[in-house]
């Protein structure tokens, strides 16, 4: 019998699969990222903690999807930046143009202490006695809601088209 605790993640598996789905149907990939130390993105796009990339052929340079880290070279504000996302840290990977994708659960924050300039005293080793959960226990599928449709035959006037960076769709979890 397999053991779940001694199996790897199955989260760059299905990060990897997301994206070939993506770029498969013509669709962009994008990865919403929970943004901390251990992650190497342009701190000046991080909003509440988090961001969201465009990881798609176009956008990306060198583009790795392994089993602990993604990273790519991609430009922000026409300068190249070298970017590393550990992958307990994605969030989510979905489709811009739909909204469809897969979301995962939240990275516990890292409890970090901070380790004194002196040798640490003994007895202060962590206890390792609380049992450990698998990373992925609760992924679930996600689909957003639809774009809505475009109907030529409308009574108004047709809206003007939205310019600027695409707006985010909401992930709603389905159980």
């Amino acid at each position: 019998m397999i053991d779940a605790q001694g199996s790897s993640s199955t989260r760059p598996y299905l990060i990897r699969a997301l994206y070939e789905w993506c770029t498969d149907n013509g669709l962009t990939p994008y990865v919403a990222v929970q943004a901390d130390d251990t992650v190497q993105v342009p701190r000046e796009h991080i909003k509440d903690g988090e961001i969201v990339l465009n990881i798609s052929f176009d956008a990306t340079s060198s583009l790795e999807l392994g089993n602990e880290f993604i990273s790519f070279s991609a430009r922000f504000a026409g300068k190249p930046r070298e970017i590393i996302i550990p992958i307990e840290r994605v969030i989510a990977i979905y489709a811009r143009e739909n909204g469809q994708g897969m979301a995962f659960p939240r990275p516990a924050a890292l409890a970090v202490t901070p380790v004194p300039v002196e040798a640490p005293k003994k007895g202060n080793a962590p206890s390792g006695a609380e049992p450990q959960r698998h990373p992925d226990a609760d992924v679930k599928l996600v689909k957003s809601v639809p774009p809505p449709k475009t109907d030529s035959s409308s009574d108004g006037p047709p809206e003007p088209k939205r310019r600027g960076p695409p707006k985010r769709p909401k992930l709603t979890r389905i159980k």
